[in-house]
């Protein structure tokens, strides 16, 4: 391992932490419109308060690695993908407002706010998915492409299901039994898309197969079988943490199969990377602000861990 592929690493991991705290946010945002009650949404909205605001770091982190560490990739990635980029900014800024207002609120302002919320997390979703998709792709980055829009379907699907699990556990009893049904719909959903992706695009699930890879394409597959069982038979703990699990193979998967690129067949992460003493400066830079970054995340979920009541 050379420091380019640390470099990427790094990226990989704030990109990961990004998907599981700022997912399960999304998640609940979206699933706005599957609950009616008041006091179910003001404990939904109470149960991610504490916590979305320092979950944007890590996307933070990604956006800014890149441009330092693979300022090639940046380019491509961001005059290509714009528009999605922008749009997923502007809805997640639309959904901070809508979080923090609702509870200043009242009457007709408040039930706007309670449409803005899942409207805008959605669609924030959405073009994280279609970026995804338009990246794994590995043709052009411009244009319809029904792979980029599975995936952002997919995606969302994932986080509504890291949703469901999030408030059974931080809520409870209130929302249990509708968490629960959306939570086996939403698997289905996921699972669905996510093997008709694989079809779609079956080339770096064909590399990752190959050598140690395959352990990983294997536990991908275990890991959806478990989530299953856990949904029937487990605690709302143990699928979240089968969830993350999921979200972490199938990244580790894609990462394994698309290696050494970081756009398949067009931007090579070796040719691309900066100067060794500008991967050095970046490099130490983030071993001071991710340890702090990872402390503070521990800290706020011990202080705000319970039901939310």
């Amino acid at each position: 391992m050379n420091l380019a592929d640390l470099c990427a690493l790094t990226l990989l991991f704030s990109l990961l932490m990004y998907v599981w705290l700022d997912g399960a946010d999304l998640g609940v945002g979206m699933l706005f419109f599957w609950f009616d009650d008041e006091e179910q949404k003001q404990r939904m909205v109470h149960s991610i308060l504490p916590v979305w605001d320092a979950n944007e770091t890590w996307l933070v982190l990604v956006a800014g690695g890149l441009l330092a560490l693979f300022p090639a990739a940046y380019s491509s990635l961001f005059s290509a993908l714009y528009l999605p980029v922008f749009i997923m900014l502007l809805c997640l800024f639309l959904r901070a407002l809508a979080l923090e207002y609702r509870a200043q609120a009242a009457g007709e302002l408040r039930h706007w706010l309670d449409k803005l919320l899942p409207l805008s997390s959605a669609l924030a979703a959405f073009c994280q998915g279609w970026c995804a998709g338009k990246v794994m792709e590995g043709q052009s980055l411009f244009g319809f492409s029904l792979y980029a829009l599975l995936s952002g379907f997919g995606l969302m699907a994932i986080y509504l299901m890291l949703g469901c699990c999030w408030i059974r556990w931080r809520i409870g009893e209130s929302v249990e039994e509708r968490a629960n049904t959306l939570a086996w719909f939403f698997w289905v959903v996921a699972l669905v898309l996510f093997l008709a992706l694989i079809l779609l695009n079956p080339d770096p699930w064909q590399q990752t197969w190959h050598g140690w890879g395959k352990a990983i394409c294997l536990f991908i597959a275990a890991l959806w079988l478990m989530l299953l069982i856990a949904l029937y038979r487990l605690g709302p703990k143990w699928q979240i943490a089968i969830t993350l699990a999921l979200i972490a193979a199938v990244m580790a998967g894609i990462a394994w199969g698309i290696y050494p690129w970081l756009i398949p067949q067009q931007i090579d992460l070796h040719n691309s990377a900066a100067d060794q003493v500008t991967q050095i400066f970046v490099l130490t830079g983030v071993a001071i602000v991710m340890p702090i970054t990872l402390i503070y995340h521990t800290w706020a979920f011990w202080v705000f861990h319970g039901k939310v009541k």
